[in-house]
């Protein structure tokens, strides 16, 4: 589900990038203090997940909603139990997902850093925002 996210909406990232960087997801969410994982509705019985995000310490480490779920309200769903239960006021989004940011200012956050590259010191500018409250 991952991938097919990332593919959905991270179009600047490579093939090799996408791969370079799968290898590292696994521990990435094992790593996350709370990991929130949404199912189907339901007596389905495809129990795949919809979408997972994992939070620490009130900000937003990572937030992925399956392809195929997209603009069906799985993600604001997911953000807005991260607000209420799990206290979650920062994230920090790639400047080159425009629709990331999109929805985070609509979900209420505003922009308060920016940086030139990505933690990793790779050519993605990374957006730092806060919720408004």
């Amino acid at each position: 589900m991952w991938e097919r996210s990332v593919r959905a909406t991270h179009t600047f990232l490579t093939d090799d990038e996408i791969n370079r960087i799968k290898q590292y997801v696994p521990q990435a969410i094992a790593e996350v203090p709370e990991l929130v994982v949404m199912y189907p509705d339901g007596d389905s019985s495809d129990q795949t997940p919809l979408a997972f995000m994992g939070v620490a310490d009130g900000r937003l480490e990572m937030l992925f909603v399956d392809s195929d779920h997209r603009e069906h309200g799985v993600g604001k769903q997911l953000l807005e139990h991260g607000i209420a239960h799990h206290n979650v006021s920062e994230l920090t989004v790639n400047e080159q997902n425009p629709q990331a940011i999109e929805f985070y200012q609509h979900m209420g956050f505003v922009t308060y850093r920016r940086t030139e590259q990505d933690e990793e010191g790779g050519p993605y500018p990374l957006l730092y925002m806060r919720l408004q409250r």
